[in-house]
């Protein structure tokens, strides 16, 4: 699933010559990640004992107010997406270490190459010359519950994410 984000984008990719247009413009895919993002977090709870992480997870603290959300340009919001998935990635690969439950590792893996390949995605899309700099600094907290990590992706995806797509849209799919 989360190859097939990146297939679908560089897909698009080469048919508009390097444009997300069409990767945004189709409301459908983002409800589709946010469905499977809820999909994830619903069996990672299924799973049977998931011990407590050991070395306690980083991750980003992703919620918003729509008013500060509004007031930020494209690529200051796609920066801060991209600091709050490297967390998140970060994040899903070191609690796969930890985690020898079957149910879980695989929910983890599911989780980490479909933050990844938003956060390869993302990475494509720029207005402002230079690369992305991983050096930013999000707000962060540690959780030791390997289902914080689910729960904060979904969060990312449907906040964050979807109003990201959102706002692209309005601007690429006239």
């Amino acid at each position: 699933p989360g190859l097939l984000l990146l297939t679908s984008f560089l897909l698009h990719v080469k048919e508009d010559r390097a444009s997300p247009t069409r990767l945004v413009c189709d409301n459908r895919l983002i409800q589709k990640y946010i469905m499977e993002a809820k999909d994830m977090e619903k069996r990672v709870g299924q799973c049977q004992a998931l011990p407590a992480l050991s070395c306690p997870a980083v991750l980003p603290l992703v919620d918003f107010t729509f008013q500060q959300w509004k007031s930020k340009s494209n690529e200051t919001k796609r920066r801060e997406i991209l600091c709050d998935l490297a967390l998140l990635v970060g994040a899903a690969a070191g609690a796969q270490g930890q985690v020898s439950d079957e149910c879980g590792a695989r929910q983890l893996s599911h989780l980490y190459r479909h933050a990844n390949s938003f956060f390869l995605l993302l990475q494509t899309f720029s207005w402002e010359a230079g690369q992305w700099e991983p050096s930013c600094s999000p707000h962060s907290m540690e959780q030791t519950h390997i289902t914080s990590i689910f729960l904060t992706y979904r969060q990312l995806v449907q906040g964050k994410l979807r109003f990201f797509f959102y706002d692209l849209a309005k601007v690429l799919c006239k």
